[in-house]
């Protein structure tokens, strides 16, 4: 089910917006592009042109001068070309070199680094033209023409004001002399750089939260998509589900090889087997060394028998083993006392096998708490309802 942009009100996750950016699809703010390029060219020049001009200067200075040996050799008028062209190439390689960092700077600064070619690769849905002009007639893009048009007739009416009240000054500057003149000049021209680099600089600190609010809400999701999304990275839960049921299987199945090692086997009489293990030098506590139910329960009871290992049948307290015991780990707590119960019968058995003690009597029913037994409380539960 396809959701259209209405329905799509709930914030972008995480891994959507991890997503967007792998795409290529960050926050861009062009007005901070703007004012970093506007800002270092300005200030690229001011610290570039006294040393340039100084170069400029010496350069024509030497094109203008015509001597004897200029004359004799007339190949060093073009040398001193060369030599000219190289510094003006310089000068220009470190303006644009300044100018396209503050560049890549100001894009990183808002939506950080991108390593993706996937902007940049050719897609042919692009050269439809009628796709193309449903482009042009977007809110956001609407949106960036009407922000266009307000910056343009600020920047207009800002410059026309400036323009007319130092128009008389700048006139009456035919009047000074040439060096009074020029500084005059640079002091305008970085007047009027400053104000407009001031225009810009309010208009991005504007444009770079807004860019970011427009980009979360481009991303923003259905409830549909939500849940399409925690599937996916959580996993169907049927799915896993079965596999979980599958890898205890598989566990149960594989935990059969340490049924001979088992100091006993407790059953249901069939439906459930519990094979337990303890070794006072080694573990706090009983273990359970394998598991099982149904045909695996058999199973366990035949190899414990064919290994001369207890088996005992003691319904409740197998229940309550399987429910709650996990394969190699200590027993509950609650369960010490009936495993003890159970332990010491063992012990005694085997010891009347070897014929260091008489026979024990009947095993014992270990005293299971109510709470642990499964059965008791779908009982309880019943009756209560």
């Amino acid at each position: 089910m396809q959701s259209n942009s209405q329905d799509r009100n709930l914030p972008a996750s995480e891994r959507r917006l991890k997503r967007a950016a792998q795409d290529g699809q960050v926050t861009r703010s062009r007005d901070l592009s703007n004012l970093a390029v506007l800002g270092a060219g300005a200030l690229a020049l001011l610290a570039l042109a006294p040393y340039m001009f100084d170069r400029l200067k010496v350069s024509v200075s030497q094109q203008l001068k015509f001597d004897a040996v200029a004359i004799v050799n007339p190949e060093i008028m073009l040398t001193r070309l060369q030599e000219m062209t190289v510094i003006g190439l310089l000068g220009c390689t470190l303006f644009a070199g300044i100018v396209m960092l503050a560049a890549i700077l100001s894009s990183v600064a808002v939506g950080g680094w991108v390593n993706s070619l996937k902007p940049v690769l050719p897609d042919l849905s692009r050269l439809d033209p009628i796709a193309g002009l449903g482009r042009l007639f977007t809110k956001d893009k609407l949106a960036e023409v009407g922000k266009m048009l307000l910056i343009v007739i600020v920047l207009g009416a800002i410059g026309t004001v400036y323009l007319t009240s130092t128009a008389q000054s700048v006139v009456a500057l035919i009047m000074q002399p040439s060096v009074a003149a020029m500084a005059y000049l640079n002091q305008w021209l970085t007047a009027g750089m400053g104000l407009l680099l001031t225009i810009v600089l309010l208009v991005a600190m504007i444009d770079v939260p807004l860019q970011k609010f427009l980009h979360k809400s481009r991303l923003k999701m259905s409830h549909q998509e939500v849940r399409q999304e925690h599937k996916e990275s959580e996993g169907n839960p049927l799915v896993k589900g079965k596999q979980r049921a599958r890898q205890r299987e598989m566990s149960q199945s594989n935990s059969i090889t340490a049924v001979p090692r088992a100091d006993f086997v407790v059953m249901n009489p069939t439906h459930f087997a519990v094979a337990i293990r303890y070794d006072e030098a080694t573990m706090r506590a009983p273990q359970v060394i394998s598991r099982g139910a149904d045909l695996l329960a058999l199973k366990i009871r035949d190899i414990a028998r064919s290994n001369a290992i207890p088996v005992l049948q003691s319904p409740m307290l197998a229940r309550a083993l399987y429910a709650h015991a996990e394969l190699g780990k200590d027993i509950p707590s609650g369960l010490y006392t009936a495993v003890a119960q159970v332990l010491a019968y063992v012990y005694r058995l085997k010891a009347a096998l070897k014929g260091d003690d008489a026979m024990p009597g009947e095993p014992p029913e270990p005293q299971v708490p109510a709470d642990l037994d499964p059965q008791a409380k779908t009982i309880a539960s019943l009756i209560l309802t």
